[in-house]
């Protein structure tokens, strides 16, 4: 029996000394150009080291091959614009198929799960970018028309769509795969240079989420500790802007607004007070304000004769989508004010808002009881505050 137990735990450990680090990389790239080279860079920290490269075969096949010993993030590239991110694993071998001037979106990858996860991604993103890019042709087709200013307006409202869906399926993308590295790749994503999907400010929640899942997971891993300072340095940020901008505070009083009604009169928010009034932000243009109106409706239905009120301050820029949106989503029930004057609009720098939907709950005082309260959220509360 001694024998036989020492047999099994040598072979035991004879299969965890020869545990397979290599990762292979084969390829094949259609339509390709002679004399072509392939580089693979390799993810350190913040930078990108080229560690090999490869000529491409008459027939369009290329291989790489490298020990690692942990997964790490690599990319095949013919130049800085044309790349393919891999998320590598010890032990895969990586069939990839791609034309050679468009890397980033093969054909077909199989054997390793993360890039797989990466390449469906990157197909949900193409599809927002090439939908941009159509209204971006409309805006040049109508260049120098009688309603530019009316079809610009129209086409903000749509870009804005498409990039709150995008902003959402990533959110679930990291939700989903919170415990991959995939997840850090998620965050940084953009429709085009500079415009970043989600917001270290704005999505923090998100950052902290792939931060605490991925410290633990790999706290060794250069691009993890990366996220985790970064991290740190936004609640540091944060804890900061916080005494600067005491609105976010609760207890502390709302800021007065005082802005014309749909019929050009002024309604302060103080005329609210005696009322549990809940401060919303959002605009006619907005999907997300329009998908939580429903929300809005049912509350204010259940505790307006208790001594709810809405006082709802948009960010539209024409007072015909401002009461367009009234209108369709049966919202003339409570108090609506508007400048009309988009993001310029007062109400942005005194709340130091950055994004819609956003709202602020206020006590009968119009004091900050607690803020950004949307769907179930929202009705919890109201429960809570008239139980009696």
């Amino acid at each position: 029996m001694i024998k036989i137990a020492t047999f099994l735990l040598l072979t035991a450990l004879i299969a965890a000394g020869c545990k397979n680090n290599n990762i292979e990389i084969n390829g094949k790239l259609l339509a390709p150009a002679n004399g072509v080279f392939l580089y693979l860079d390799e993810l350190r920290s913040t930078e990108l080291i080229t560690v090999d490269s490869a000529i491409i075969e008459e027939d369009g096949t290329f291989l790489f091959r490298r020990k690692i010993e942990y997964p790490s993030f690599y990319l095949i590239k013919t130049d800085e614009t044309n790349f393919l991110t891999m998320l590598l694993e010890p032990g895969q071998n990586i069939t990839v198929k791609s034309y050679q001037d468009s890397l980033n979106y093969p054909a077909s990858i199989t054997g390793s799960k993360g890039t797989e996860l990466m390449n469906e991604y990157n197909k949900r993103l193409l599809k927002t970018i090439n939908q941009l890019k159509k209204l971006y042709d409309v805006y040049i087709q109508n260049l120098g028309a009688d309603q530019l200013a009316v079809v610009m307006d129209r086409l903000d409202s749509l870009a804005q769509i498409q990039i709150d869906d995008l902003n959402r399926y990533t959110k679930e993308y990291i939700d989903n795969n919170l415990n991959s590295l995939v997840s850090l790749v998620a965050l940084y994503q953009q429709v085009a240079p500079g415009e970043y999907i989600l917001h270290p400010e704005k999505d923090i929640e998100y950052f902290i989420k792939v931060d605490s899942s991925l410290s633990r997971l790999y706290p060794d891993y250069e691009p993890v500790k990366s996220l985790h300072e970064q991290v740190q340095g936004l609640k540091s940020e944060i804890e900061a802007q916080k005494l600067r901008s005491p609105v976010l505070y609760e207890s502390v009083q709302a800021p007065e607004i005082a802005l014309p009604d749909t019929e050009g009169d002024t309604v302060k928010l103080s005329s609210t007070r005696g009322n549990i009034v809940l401060l919303d932000f959002w605009a006619a243009w907005c999907k997300p304000c329009r998908d939580e109106n429903p929300n809005l409706v049912d509350a204010y239905d259940k505790y307006h004769n208790r001594g709810f009120q809405i006082y709802q301050v948009s960010l539209d820029k024409t007072k015909e989508a401002w009461i367009k949106g009234i209108r369709e989503d049966n919202l003339d029930r409570w108090i609506h004010v508007s400048d009309l004057k988009y993001w310029q609009s007062v109400v942005v720098p005194l709340y130091k808002l950055e994004q819609i939907p956003n709202n602020f709950l206020l006590d009968r005082e119009g004091r900050v009881i607690a803020s950004n309260l949307r769907g179930e959220m929202l009705q919890r509360k109201l429960a809570e505050l008239f139980k009696n």
